[in-house]
């Protein structure tokens, strides 16, 4: 077991650094985008991040974190800016899910309600009011952030509306413009890695029935316990 969990760790950080930009492609993003002119003789190169397929037209390597990744065609038919500000949305939701799996185990508000340690509980055990008023909250800002355009065809009427930008910058770190650029390229790597991550902490606690940090403390194996999971002739 202790070999097997730090194969699982080394996997692991060799999966995220798959997700992180060298500071070569933070110092070419710039002249990336100067090249965006020539996206029409671009459609016959092959994508950056699946080389056997075509880099996409609508994919001309402007937003960061863009290396061309659309296996099946979405930039086609949806708005590229539709499609990012949903990639953000989810990325920021998962960093803060991410999170909020791993404190769950340790940190509880008082009363029975909220003292699960696994966050699959803990959702099911919370009161029903608390979870409605999250959720009707969520719905307020997104719809009031958005002046009451939510779709693809009116959400980015306005030309100057950028994905994901809701004026939020309390310390001012985007006010230089390379400064910026590397916070919008981490945050779409982050965002990327947790919605990977997040997936699989849930994937895991539905498996193990363990939290993540009791199953990288106490591992337990995939045994005869999880016979349902596995396909047997």
């Amino acid at each position: 077991p202790r070999m097997l969990r730090w194969a699982l760790l080394t996997a692991f950080v060799a999966g995220s650094a798959a997700f992180s930009a060298s500071p070569a492609l933070i110092r070419s993003n710039a002249a990336t985008r100067s090249t965006s002119a020539l996206s029409g003789l671009r459609m016959q190169d092959k994508s950056a991040s699946v080389p056997f397929l075509s880099q996409p037209a609508n994919l001309d390597g402007s937003m960061a974190g863009d290396v061309g990744f659309d296996p099946f065609g979405f930039s086609y038919f949806f708005d590229v800016k539709w499609m990012r500000e949903a990639e953000l949305k989810h990325g920021r939701i998962c960093m803060l899910a991410s999170v909020g799996c791993l404190v769950q185990e340790v940190v509880h508000l008082p009363g029975e309600a909220f003292s699960k340690k696994l966050a699959l509980d803990a959702w099911a055990s919370a009161p029903r009011g608390g979870m409605i008023s999250i959720l009707v909250a969520i719905g307020l800002i997104e719809i009031i952030s958005n002046r009451f355009q939510l779709t693809a065809t009116d959400m980015f009427a306005n030309p100057n509306r950028a994905p994901g930008d809701l004026g939020f910058d309390p310390l001012s770190l985007g006010n230089n413009p390379a400064t910026r650029a590397k916070y919008e390229l981490s945050e779409i790597t982050h965002g990327r890695a947790a919605m990977i991550g997040f997936s699989g902490m849930i994937h895991q606690m539905f498996v193990s029935k363990q939290a993540p940090i009791e199953q990288l403390m106490h591992f337990k194996p995939v045994d005869n316990s999880y016979k349902f999971l596995i396909w047997a002739p």
